[in-house]
């Protein structure tokens, strides 16, 4: 399916959400919502309380993210842990396995911003991982 048919909150249609009326509309974390998707990019919002942990996994492309609200923690394949808060930008390169675990003592908000069609991968053939590892 292209990305132009994934539906998103914005579009050619909406040009203006705010975060304060998606998060009463979602409700209790966790939750995600796309906010932009084209053939160039998705920018997908995702919001999660404290101790909700993605899993551990890695993309082709490089991966990066504005936490808007809360405090989440980043363990980035070779690298130490980054303890981001609201307002810091992330960014996680290819093929470096990655772990978001949001903590702090409310829920955590976070921009997501990828390429289309790019998804969570968990195994990582021999030599194909940072520095050929």
């Amino acid at each position: 399916m292209p990305a132009t048919a994934v539906k998103s909150l914005l579009g050619p249609g909406s040009l203006h959400a705010r975060i304060d009326e998606l998060k009463r509309a979602k409700g209790a974390p966790p939750w995600s919502e796309k906010i932009v998707v084209n053939d160039q990019i998705v920018g997908t919002l995702i919001c999660q309380p404290p101790g909700h942990a993605t899993d551990r996994h890695y993309h082709l492309v490089d991966e990066w993210w504005l936490v808007v609200e809360g405090e989440i923690d980043w363990e980035i394949e070779d690298q130490p842990v980054i303890r981001a808060r609201a307002g810091d930008f992330v960014y996680a390169p290819a093929m470096h396995y990655h772990h978001i675990r949001p903590t702090g003592s409310g829920p955590s908000i976070r921009l997501a911003i990828t390429p289309p069609g790019e998804f969570h991968r968990h195994e990582r053939p021999a030599g194909q991982g940072p520095n050929g590892r």
